[in-house]
Protein backbone atom coordinates (compact mmCIF):
# COMPACT_ATOMS: atom_id res chain seq x y z
CA UNK A 1 0.00 0.00 0.00
CA UNK A 2 2.04 2.78 -1.25
CA UNK A 3 -0.51 5.38 -0.28
CA UNK A 4 -0.31 4.21 3.40
CA UNK A 5 3.50 4.22 2.91
CA UNK A 6 3.56 7.79 1.57
CA UNK A 7 1.20 9.08 4.21
CA UNK A 8 2.85 7.88 7.31
CA UNK A 9 5.99 9.45 5.67
CA UNK A 10 3.80 12.97 5.68
CA UNK A 11 2.80 11.97 9.31
CA UNK A 12 6.58 11.56 10.34
CA UNK A 13 7.36 15.33 8.92
CA UNK A 14 4.81 16.92 10.59
CA UNK A 15 5.56 15.68 14.44
CA UNK A 16 9.48 16.02 12.84
CA UNK A 17 8.64 19.94 12.32
CA UNK A 18 6.69 20.62 15.36
CA UNK A 19 9.73 18.78 17.69
CA UNK A 20 12.19 21.66 15.60
CA UNK A 21 10.06 24.33 16.95
CA UNK A 22 10.27 22.76 20.60
CA UNK A 23 14.21 22.72 20.21
CA UNK A 24 14.56 25.87 18.24
CA UNK A 25 12.28 27.90 21.52
CA UNK A 26 13.68 26.19 24.77
CA UNK A 27 11.62 29.14 26.63
CA UNK A 28 8.49 27.27 25.41
CA UNK A 29 9.36 24.04 26.80
CA UNK A 30 6.19 22.24 28.28
CA UNK A 31 6.18 23.33 32.13
CA UNK A 32 6.62 27.02 30.81
CA UNK A 33 3.76 29.40 32.37
CA UNK A 34 2.24 26.80 34.73
CA UNK A 35 1.95 24.18 31.77
CA UNK A 36 2.78 20.72 32.14
CA UNK A 37 2.99 19.15 28.38
CA UNK A 38 2.47 20.69 24.71
CA UNK A 39 4.45 22.39 22.42
CA UNK A 40 4.03 26.24 21.67
CA UNK A 41 5.15 27.85 18.22
CA UNK A 42 7.59 30.09 18.05
CA UNK A 43 5.68 32.63 16.83
CA UNK A 44 1.75 32.16 16.73
CA UNK A 45 0.00 31.40 13.64
CA UNK A 46 -2.63 33.41 11.89
CA UNK A 47 -5.27 31.04 10.95
CA UNK A 48 -6.70 31.48 7.37
CA UNK A 49 -10.38 33.18 7.25
CA UNK A 50 -11.22 29.98 5.41
CA UNK A 51 -14.73 29.53 4.32
CA UNK A 52 -16.83 26.71 6.38
CA UNK A 53 -20.03 25.77 7.46
CA UNK A 54 -20.73 25.40 11.40
CA UNK A 55 -23.32 22.65 12.48
CA UNK A 56 -26.06 25.01 12.57
CA UNK A 57 -25.38 25.09 8.97
CA UNK A 58 -24.53 28.60 8.86
CA UNK A 59 -21.69 29.90 7.22
CA UNK A 60 -18.57 31.01 9.07
CA UNK A 61 -14.34 30.83 8.68
CA UNK A 62 -11.81 28.93 10.06
CA UNK A 63 -10.59 32.03 11.41
CA UNK A 64 -13.77 32.95 13.21
CA UNK A 65 -13.92 33.31 17.14
CA UNK A 66 -16.20 34.49 19.70
CA UNK A 67 -13.30 35.22 22.11
CA UNK A 68 -12.89 31.82 23.36
CA UNK A 69 -9.90 29.41 23.59
CA UNK A 70 -10.54 26.82 20.95
CA UNK A 71 -9.67 23.29 21.33
CA UNK A 72 -9.33 22.14 17.84
CA UNK A 73 -9.47 18.30 16.52
CA UNK A 74 -9.68 17.52 12.76
CA UNK A 75 -11.94 14.41 12.53
CA UNK A 76 -14.61 12.15 11.30
CA UNK A 77 -18.15 10.71 12.22
CA UNK A 78 -17.58 7.37 10.94
CA UNK A 79 -14.00 7.06 12.11
CA UNK A 80 -13.98 3.85 14.08
CA UNK A 81 -11.61 4.39 16.90
CA UNK A 82 -9.74 7.41 17.18
CA UNK A 83 -11.95 10.21 16.80
CA UNK A 84 -14.37 9.20 19.56
CA UNK A 85 -11.91 8.08 21.85
CA UNK A 86 -10.22 11.77 21.43
CA UNK A 87 -13.53 13.64 21.66
CA UNK A 88 -15.06 11.52 24.80
CA UNK A 89 -11.38 12.53 26.66
CA UNK A 90 -11.61 15.89 25.47
CA UNK A 91 -15.52 15.75 27.01
CA UNK A 92 -14.55 14.13 30.31
CA UNK A 93 -11.17 17.33 29.93
CA UNK A 94 -13.95 19.81 29.49
CA UNK A 95 -16.20 18.80 32.11
CA UNK A 96 -13.28 19.35 34.55
CA UNK A 97 -13.37 23.24 34.27
CA UNK A 98 -15.05 25.41 36.32
CA UNK A 99 -18.31 27.17 34.91
CA UNK A 100 -16.63 30.55 34.00
CA UNK A 101 -13.55 28.73 32.53
CA UNK A 102 -15.86 26.64 30.40
CA UNK A 103 -17.59 29.50 29.24
CA UNK A 104 -14.36 30.45 27.91
CA UNK A 105 -13.30 27.38 26.21
CA UNK A 106 -14.84 25.86 23.03
CA UNK A 107 -14.42 22.66 21.87
CA UNK A 108 -14.14 21.88 18.08
CA UNK A 109 -14.19 19.76 16.14
CA UNK A 110 -13.23 20.37 11.96
CA UNK A 111 -14.52 17.38 9.93
CA UNK A 112 -11.96 15.55 7.61
CA UNK A 113 -15.25 13.77 5.85
CA UNK A 114 -17.47 16.84 4.41
CA UNK A 115 -18.98 14.55 1.91
CA UNK A 116 -20.53 12.72 4.91
CA UNK A 117 -20.02 14.99 7.36
CA UNK A 118 -23.20 17.60 6.34
CA UNK A 119 -24.27 19.95 9.31
CA UNK A 120 -27.06 18.02 10.70
CA UNK A 121 -24.89 14.83 10.97
CA UNK A 122 -21.69 16.74 12.60
CA UNK A 123 -24.36 18.31 15.50
CA UNK A 124 -26.07 14.75 15.93
CA UNK A 125 -22.87 13.22 16.11
CA UNK A 126 -21.31 15.62 18.41
CA UNK A 127 -24.37 15.28 20.82
CA UNK A 128 -22.97 11.83 21.95
CA UNK A 129 -20.27 13.58 23.53
CA UNK A 130 -20.98 16.97 24.61
CA UNK A 131 -23.71 19.21 23.29
CA UNK A 132 -21.37 22.22 23.89
CA UNK A 133 -18.86 21.04 21.27
CA UNK A 134 -19.29 22.90 18.06
CA UNK A 135 -18.33 21.55 14.33
CA UNK A 136 -17.15 22.72 11.12
CA UNK A 137 -18.12 21.47 7.86
CA UNK A 138 -17.12 22.39 4.14
CA UNK A 139 -15.95 21.78 0.62
CA UNK A 140 -13.74 19.22 0.46
CA UNK A 141 -10.35 21.09 -1.05
CA UNK A 142 -11.49 23.51 1.67
CA UNK A 143 -11.52 21.87 4.56
CA UNK A 144 -7.94 20.31 2.49
CA UNK A 145 -6.54 23.88 3.07
CA UNK A 146 -7.30 23.72 6.67
CA UNK A 147 -5.51 20.57 7.37
CA UNK A 148 -2.25 22.26 5.99
CA UNK A 149 -3.31 25.76 7.56
CA UNK A 150 -2.77 23.88 10.72
CA UNK A 151 -0.67 21.21 9.55
CA UNK A 152 -2.70 18.43 9.70
CA UNK A 153 -2.17 15.38 8.32
CA UNK A 154 -5.16 14.34 5.54
CA UNK A 155 -5.25 11.81 3.16
CA UNK A 156 -7.94 10.03 2.14
CA UNK A 157 -7.98 6.05 1.16
CA UNK A 158 -8.09 4.91 -2.24
CA UNK A 159 -11.54 3.77 -3.39
CA UNK A 160 -12.93 1.03 -1.68
CA UNK A 161 -13.13 -2.03 -3.11
CA UNK A 162 -14.09 -4.69 -0.80
CA UNK A 163 -17.49 -3.64 0.80
CA UNK A 164 -18.01 -6.58 2.99
CA UNK A 165 -15.93 -5.69 5.85
CA UNK A 166 -17.48 -3.23 8.42
CA UNK A 167 -16.28 -1.69 11.73
CA UNK A 168 -18.26 -0.22 14.37
CA UNK A 169 -17.13 1.79 17.72
CA UNK A 170 -18.52 0.80 20.80
CA UNK A 171 -22.36 1.49 21.72
CA UNK A 172 -21.12 4.66 24.07
CA UNK A 173 -20.18 6.67 21.04
CA UNK A 174 -21.02 4.39 18.35
CA UNK A 175 -20.61 5.91 14.74
CA UNK A 176 -22.37 4.58 11.57
CA UNK A 177 -20.59 1.51 10.15
CA UNK A 178 -17.96 2.03 8.15
CA UNK A 179 -15.88 -0.16 5.40
CA UNK A 180 -12.27 -1.30 5.75
CA UNK A 181 -11.07 1.87 3.07
CA UNK A 182 -12.82 4.41 4.85
CA UNK A 183 -11.07 3.58 8.19
CA UNK A 184 -8.23 4.15 6.98
CA UNK A 185 -8.12 6.90 6.17
CA UNK A 186 -4.72 9.13 7.98
CA UNK A 187 -5.45 12.37 9.45
CA UNK A 188 -3.86 14.43 12.74
CA UNK A 189 -5.22 12.99 16.09
CA UNK A 190 -3.77 15.88 17.84
CA UNK A 191 -5.27 18.88 19.36
CA UNK A 192 -4.79 22.62 18.60
CA UNK A 193 -4.84 25.40 20.63
CA UNK A 194 -6.34 28.46 18.85
CA UNK A 195 -6.22 31.43 21.11
CA UNK A 196 -9.19 34.23 21.32
CA UNK A 197 -8.17 36.15 18.39
CA UNK A 198 -7.81 32.67 15.69
CA UNK A 199 -4.15 32.39 16.02
CA UNK A 200 -2.54 28.93 16.22
CA UNK A 201 -0.35 29.13 19.41
CA UNK A 202 0.06 25.39 20.90
CA UNK A 203 -0.72 21.56 20.21
CA UNK A 204 -1.32 18.60 22.61
CA UNK A 205 -0.64 14.85 21.09
CA UNK A 206 -3.28 12.64 21.85
CA UNK A 207 -0.92 10.92 23.96
CA UNK A 208 -1.37 14.28 25.62
CA UNK A 209 -4.85 14.46 25.59
CA UNK A 210 -5.34 10.85 26.80
CA UNK A 211 -3.36 11.03 29.87
CA UNK A 212 -4.74 14.08 31.34
CA UNK A 213 -1.64 16.26 30.46
CA UNK A 214 -4.16 18.73 28.66
CA UNK A 215 -6.81 18.00 31.16
CA UNK A 216 -4.23 19.49 34.05
CA UNK A 217 -2.92 22.06 31.91
CA UNK A 218 -6.48 23.93 30.43
CA UNK A 219 -6.77 26.13 33.49
CA UNK A 220 -3.70 27.63 33.03
CA UNK A 221 -4.34 27.72 29.64
CA UNK A 222 -7.50 29.71 29.82
CA UNK A 223 -5.94 32.15 31.92
CA UNK A 224 -3.16 32.49 30.27
CA UNK A 225 -4.79 33.16 26.82
CA UNK A 226 -8.66 34.11 27.18
CA UNK A 227 -7.56 36.42 30.51
CA UNK A 228 -9.32 34.13 33.14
Amino acid sequence: MKWLTAALLSVAAVLAGLLIIRALNPGLLPGAGGLSGGTALETPLAVPALALTDDQGRPTTLAASDGRLRLVFFGFARCPDVCPITLASLARTYKTLEDEQRRRVQVQLVTVDPVNDTPPVLREYLNRFDPAFTGLTGKPETINAAARALFVNNVAPPPATDHSAHLQTDGASSAPAVTAAEAARIHGDEVRVLDPGGQFVRVYTNTEVMDGTLERDLPALVRQYAGS
